[in-house]
């Protein structure tokens, strides 16, 4: 073959190859400054194989607050990021799930967004990057306990900051859990079932309570067994107690994906076991708005979980 054919032929491969390379997202990394701990130190527990690697890519169309937003596709390696208050330290600190229905997590609208209102509180942020297996690819239900790994993450996870509650100057006895849609259902999933791990212990850090002090469900998810009828998955209704944490929750009424009885239902079960729940619903508003500010009323929610934190002794009552 001539020099000529040669260097063709390179040319062509090397045009192919960068090709491919640009149609991939790299996988998510947070801003810098912020650096992903993977949560197992080895292999992560009922793993299974994922059809392709972790990509992230940007939602221009559904737009939200008029802005894009971005997700994550095929999580097969759980991290999580921690980001420290900005000015005064409370000492709480919420673990973070982004929702996604079990098949992607909406990273920066239920993630990044919400640890920049947190840590501007004085809440250090954990964001938790759970297992999710990709769009339209749930070979299993994504909710526990049909799919485990998820619920695994979370446990992992709360246990992990608690463990490390000195070193980041954390209260041991303030960390609680935010979740959105089917993050929210972690919530509830997290809420009752703490009392024991579903993954053998595999360091000091599977030895601390994973049981969060207080959780905040928004638009929660897979709790009602249909959206307009009364029942609670049991999955969940048998198994809260006195000891499932005080929790908030909050849903719009013409909440189209996930129908307001989910929080209606959660909301009586809690109550019916005397546990302090406190529940604000929306007329409008519908799924999937995060943080991001609308003319409507549902957009300011932060400001009542900023209350609802304070009436319950999470943060200081000056706390700004």
């Amino acid at each position: 073959m001539s020099t000529f054919r040669l260097s063709l032929l390179f040319s062509l491969c090397l045009a192919l190859f960068s090709t491919k390379l640009e149609s991939q997202s790299p996988s998510w990394q947070p801003t810098a400054g912020h650096a992903q701990v993977r949560i197992w130190p080895g292999k992560a527990p009922d793993a299974r194989p994922f059809t392709g690697p972790e990509t992230v890519k940007i939602e221009d169309k559904e737009l939200v607050g008029g802005k894009p937003w971005t997700y994550i596709n095929n999580v097969s390696q759980p991290s999580m990021t921690v980001y420290s208050p900005k000015g005064k330290n409370s000492g709480a600190a919420m673990v973070v799930f982004p929702g996604g229905g079990y098949q992607i997590l909406a990273i920066d609208l239920e993630g990044t967004e919400v640890c920049d209102w947190l840590t501007v509180e004085g809440i250090t942020c954990v964001l938790l990057k759970y297992r999710v297996p990709g769009e339209g690819k749930l070979p299993k239900s994504g909710a526990y306990p049909k799919s485990p790994e998820a619920l695994e993450d979370a446990q992992r996870a709360v246990g992990l900051v608690r463990f490390h509650a000195a070193e980041w100057h954390i209260d041991p006895h303030k960390i609680g859990v935010l979740g959105f849609s089917a993050g929210g259902h972690l919530v509830a999933a997290m809420s009752v079932h703490f009392d024991r791990r579903l993954y053998p212990a595999v360091d000091a850090a599977d030895k601390e309570s994973c049981r969060p002090d207080f959780a905040v469900a928004v638009y929660p998810g897979h709790l009602s067994l249909s959206d307009d009828g009364p029942g609670l998955n049991p999955d969940i209704k048998n198994h809260i107690s006195r000891q499932t944490p005080p929790t908030f929750l909050l849903q719009n009424e013409d909440d189209i994906v996930d129908g307001v009885n989910q929080s209606l239902v959660y909301y009586a079960a809690l109550k019916k076991a005397g546990v302090p729940v406190e529940m604000h619903l929306y007329a409008q508003g519908g799924h999937a708005f995060g943080l991001r500010p609308t003319r409507l009323p549902v957009s300011k929610w932060p400001r009542l979980v900023d209350t609802w934190l304070k009436t319950i002794g999470i943060v200081p009552s000056d706390s700004k």
